[in-house]
């Protein structure tokens, strides 16, 4: 944690999180908070520490900004209840409990320095989130924000903006070093990713490693497609070679990934970490009920309702929008034939340019489209009233995702499949793959950054506690990982569905890559709040997406090799024979896909035996613990 003594608290302890209250907040409410933050566990309370910010500047103003931490001996029980998983003597991973404190590995004294400061600040974090309402009816000073016992207090101020933020401090010594480490320097090393992991978490973490994964898995595929430019680009019979390598390619990536993955988990101390009880979103809402696993009151929402709302107004919106889709893409194609029509007519260098601009129009257009269906899609999932985060960001995901690959992907299977013009497949394969990276290069990393170059320079400089809150309050949000995936997914289907045909596809995406990898790194140092950590085992529904891809790249690919004139050539009399072998052909690949994925385990063995001995000395401790109690009892009745 930071060693500087300027930005301690009065209690000595340096502040982990930062709650900001709207400046109207009623005294009440704000004295009624502090209390039950500051109250013993024993009676209610979360039992930390917090100050106003304004008390320490000696100022009067923003006297609606706190600082929240926690004692060490707090940390240290908060760490036992969250189930967090350590380094033990024996290099195992196991879950960290008071009691065997001594056996862990890098545990001295009272412990201090044993978590990493995001560790803490998820600690502190997840005990403000479980502080709970007891008797009150509502929040003090707000009768329409209504409360009941169990109740989520955090929860409740933040679904009626009376708490607008909270968010964990930055630590400016460890930033300095993980940004002179992660991009600062040109280097050939991989990325830092226990650095990463020990500032940012383990949910960040995990997409910088799947980023880099893939963009080192894509080296193979970028030499091929550089080696193929050397051919006849007209001769497209030359790419059924490049097309097997390419299914043989996702498949292998996602199950190597899948290992990977649960090495880098395991390594964490996230692979078999239980899973905390999910809270309801702070948005739900529903007549007052009990919860029938905890027992608590808590709102209460009728299922059908919510499959109605999906089934009868989610759905026929989201095929509206895949409708309305479709109807620009033949837009796209109207216009393609009038400047085909113009080049026909008049061949020169100028009409020649003109081809390209249907393409870029259309490319351009795919993107807003993305974004405003974007829009409307989180206002629809929201209203559909989801009970837990995680059912509402796989509703979010699937939406997203099935417009996404439609409005992306729907005018090359046009294409390559009803128009059969492979030369126009790859022109326009190429035109949207480059359009949609400069843009997305633009809205990434030269806008943030142009918006915000008076700001992130100070974000590194050593500033009193007062400035560098008022600093990171200003500073913009991180939303998370799923634009981040969405466009990696987007880019993996560029690649797995049509690089067969435009075998350049590969050399750029490795390129946005490298790129991708530095400005992300840049954006996180210096643009965004400090995001809390997410003790996150894997990429979650992001790996369906993938493997759902990968199977249609199976199915895309085989229909390309049967397209072939020289695949053709072997059945000159008959398009069925041609068609039943291709067929039988893709379910050969499909079996060989899911065959491959039984036999390579997804967790390498090594793990799985550590894993096994945990489970084997934990049952083991359970039952002597039951065993004991009895011998001993039988040993006095004898």
């Amino acid at each position: 944690m930071m060693n500087d003594s300027k930005n301690r608290l009065a209690s000595g302890i340096l502040p982990l999180v930062v709650m900001v209250l709207s400046p109207d907040t009623r005294k009440e409410t704000v004295a009624w908070l502090l209390k039950r933050i500051r109250e013993k566990q024993l009676v209610g309370g979360a039992e930390l520490l917090v100050d106003p910010l304004a008390s320490l500047a000696e100022e009067k103003e923003n006297t609606n900004i706190f600082l929240v931490t926690a004692s060490w001996k707090r940390i240290l029980t908060g760490a036992e209840d969250l189930g967090l998983f350590k380094e033990y003597m024996d290099g195992s991973m196991r879950s960290f409990t008071s009691i065997n404190s001594h056996n862990f590995k890098d545990f001295h004294g009272h412990g201090e320095d044993f978590f990493s400061m995001a560790e803490c600040q998820y600690i502190v974090k997840h005990e403000l989130e479980t502080l709970r309402a007891k008797d009150e009816t509502h929040v003090p000073g707000y009768t329409q924000a209504k409360l009941y016992p169990g109740k989520s207090i955090i929860r409740r101020l933040q679904s009626k903006k009376i708490m607008l933020q909270m968010f964990p401090l930055h630590n400016k010594e460890e930033l300095k070093r993980l940004s002179f480490k992660w991009y600062k320097k040109v280097k050939t090393s991989l990325q830092p990713l226990d650095d990463i992991r020990h500032y940012y978490g383990e949910g960040l973490a995990l997409y910088f490693g799947f980023l880099e994964y893939s963009t080192v898995a894509l080296i193979p595929l970028a030499l091929l497609g550089m080696l193929y430019c050397t051919f006849d680009w007209e001769n497209y019979d030359k790419y059924v070679f490049f097309a097997v390598f390419n299914l043989i390619w996702c498949t292998v990536f996602l199950e190597l990934w899948k290992r990977c993955s649960a090495s880098l988990a395991y390594h964490w101390g996230t692979l078999s970490r239980k899973k905390v009880f999910e809270e309801p979103r702070p948005g739900f809402h529903g007549i007052l009920g009990f919860n029938p696993v905890t027992g608590r009151e808590e709102p209460v929402y009728p299922n059908y309702k919510r499959q109605l709302r999906i089934y009868l107004v989610s759905l026929p919106f989201v095929l509206l929008c895949l409708y309305l889709s479709l109807y620009v893409m033949m837009i796209y194609f109207q216009m393609e034939g009038w400047v085909l029509m113009l080049y026909d007519r008049d061949p020169t260098f100028c009409t020649k340019l003109f081809l390209y601009i249907p393409s870029i129009i259309y490319a351009m257009v795919i993107e807003v489209m993305n974004l405003i269906y974007r829009y409307a899609a989180e206002l629809l999932t929201e209203w559909e009233n989801h009970r837990l985060e995680s059912s509402y960001q796989n509703h979010l995901v699937l939406k997203v995702l099935v417009f996404n690959f439609l409005n992306c992907f729907a005018s090359l299977f046009y294409i390559a499949f009803i128009m059969q013009d492979i030369v126009l497949l790859r022109q326009n394969l190429a035109t949207l793959l480059i359009t949609s990276q400069i843009i997305n290069q633009f809205m990434e990393a030269f806008l943030p950054y142009w918006l915000q170059r008076g700001r992130n320079k100070k974000i590194m400089m050593e500033l009193p506690l007062t400035e560098q809150v008022r600093l990171e309050i200003d500073m913009s949000t991180y939303l998370g990982t799923f634009d981040d995936y969405l466009e990696l997914f987007l880019l993996f289907g560029y690649i797995s569905l049509f690089s067969s045909v435009y075998p350049l596809a590969a050399v750029l995406v490795l390129l946005n890559n490298i790129t991708e990898i530095y400005s992300d790194a840049f954006k996180m140092c210096n643009l965004y709040k400090r995001p809390f950590s997410d003790p996150a085992a894997n990429i979650g529904i992001w790996q369906l997406a993938f493997e759902a891809m990968s199977v249609i790249a199976i199915v895309t690919n085989c229909a390309i090799i049967g397209m072939s004139s020289e695949v053709r050539a072997y059945f000159p009399n008959s398009e069925m024979h041609l068609m039943l072998w291709t067929v039988a052909i893709e379910h050969g690949l499909l079996a060989f896909k899911f065959i491959l994925a039984f036999l390579v385990p997804d967790i390498p063995k090594h793990i799985q035996i550590k894993l096994a001995r945990l489970d084997f000395e934990s049952i083991d401790a359970l039952k002597k613990s039951f065993i004991r109690p009895s011998f001993v009892r039988s040993s006095i009745h004898v």
